[in-house]
């Protein structure tokens, strides 16, 4: 499995969730959103706290 795959489909997953909550907050004007800035800042900085606590978005140690 190719988990370097994964990890830039999440950042890219999570760049595009955010911004559709935030244009969800600016279309209807419901502050909820909003919180759509979480995943976005999550993606554009390559860092998920959900992942940090699951580990299940870690890549693998490589084995010698």
């Amino acid at each position: 499995m190719n988990y370097n795959k994964i990890r830039r489909f999440c950042r890219k997953f999570r760049i595009v969730i955010g911004l559709a909550l935030i244009g969800a907050g600016i279309y209807t004007g419901i502050a909820w959103f909003y919180l759509g800035v979480i995943p976005l800042i999550a993606g554009l900085t390559d860092f998920c706290p959900l992942c940090m606590i699951t580990k299940k978005c870690d890549l693998p140690e490589e084995k010698k």
